[in-house]
């Protein structure tokens, strides 16, 4: 194991309290997987067989709601876990994951991720606690979309994608990650003209730069403000 990839999986909180011979045990029980720009990783609905970790690139998931509609619920980049839910006996995906640009993970079968549990249980309650922790975010996703209004979850959207990939700028922080003001509409559960009025507006009040595909956030605090003000 590298020590690139070793700290890459010390940065994650599933591993935290693992010392390295046990993360060398846990990275030795691990595959390898390459995706391409759009190409899926699993599917929604199909059984939910293996843990991942990114290791290089961004990938995005995706819910298809009963009518037919598409959320983009999160990006995930190098360091982070997802698929976790592949714990459950005969759980399935609740989500579609797909490769942004050239992406590569480390993925763990079912059976290799109950072993590692056995056998060091620090990582079984790790992943307990990182599983919840998931399920409530998707929790929360899910209330935002149906009991906000429109331009707090946008806002909320660009804070949580700056948190996760926002590179910081003499003068703001760059959302370093190429997403469309379509992308922004299906995190967000609204439509292009919305989002692109709301950008729009903003960026004429100094709140933000949109560029092609790329979000500048210029005054943080301010956006903070909306995606925290009250809904009363």
């Amino acid at each position: 194991m590298t020590p690139q990839l070793l700290a890459l999986l010390k940065s994650n909180p599933l591993f935290q309290n693992l010392n390295d011979h046990a993360l060398e045990q846990v990275a030795q029980a691990a595959h390898r997987l390459r995706k391409q720009d759009g190409e899926f990783f699993f599917f929604q609905g199909d059984p939910a067989a293996r843990v991942h970790f990114v290791i290089q690139g961004k990938v995005k998931l995706a819910q298809t709601t009963g009518d037919g509609q598409q959320v983009l619920m999160e990006y995930i980049g190098p360091g982070r876990v997802f698929s976790i839910i592949a714990m459950l006996p005969k759980a399935r995906y609740p989500v579609s994951s797909q490769a942004v640009g050239e992406s590569e993970v480390l993925y763990w079968p079912r059976e290799a991720i109950v072993s590692l549990n056995e056998q060091y249980p620090t990582l079984s309650a790790n992943m307990m606690q990182l599983m919840a922790t998931q399920i409530g975010e998707f929790q929360n996703r899910i209330r935002e979309l149906s009991t906000q209004r429109v331009e707090r979850r946008i806002a909320r959207v660009l804070m949580r994608l700056a948190r996760q990939t926002g590179q910081r700028l003499p003068d703001g922080v760059l959302i370093d990650l190429a997403i469309s003001r379509q992308d922004l509409a299906e995190m967000t559960g609204t439509t292009l003209f919305t989002v692109s009025r709301t950008l729009k507006r903003w960026e004429t009040n100094g709140l933000i730069e949109s560029r092609r595909e790329h979000v500048i956030i210029r005054q943080p605090h301010s956006l903070v403000k909306i995606a925290e003000e009250s809904e009363d």
